[in-house]
């Protein structure tokens, strides 16, 4: 695959990575699983269940986990037609779709500082 096409395919399949990693650790559908894995999270008995809890809590631990569910089903490779080709690509795709993940936060602080302003300017009215 040409590196052009590679690139295009690195910054495209980062959206569903980025997608899928907000919604489940940030927005309200999946509020309940997401409290109860913060509660198993800061009340584990071992390490182990306890990092195994926090990765569904947090939007970076969790794009690494979709991201390998991404390259399985896509056997999508960056630069290397073999396995560090994966890893690459992992990393890559990780980090891209962080990016977009911290973006689309900035985003929805600036919108919700905006409504926050609204409200108190109607308020004052």
């Amino acid at each position: 695959m040409p590196l052009l096409t590679q690139i295009a395919w690195l910054f495209l399949l980062a959206i569903p990575i980025a997608c899928i990693s907000w919604t489940v650790t940030h927005e309200e559908v999946f509020r309940e699983p997401r409290e109860y894995c913060l509660k198993r999270c800061h009340n584990g008995k071992t390490i182990a269940g306890r990092k195994f809890f926090y990765l569904f809590t947090c939007e970076y631990c969790f794009s690494h986990y979709i991201t390998v569910i991404m390259l399985f089903i896509t056997r999508f490779q960056l630069l290397y037609m073999d396995w560090r080709g994966y890893l690459i690509a992992g990393f890559s795709l990780v980090f891209i779709a962080n990016v977009y993940m911290s973006l689309f936060a900035l985003i929805r602080i600036d919108l919700k500082k905006v409504r926050i302003e609204t409200e108190i300017d109607e308020n004052t009215k």
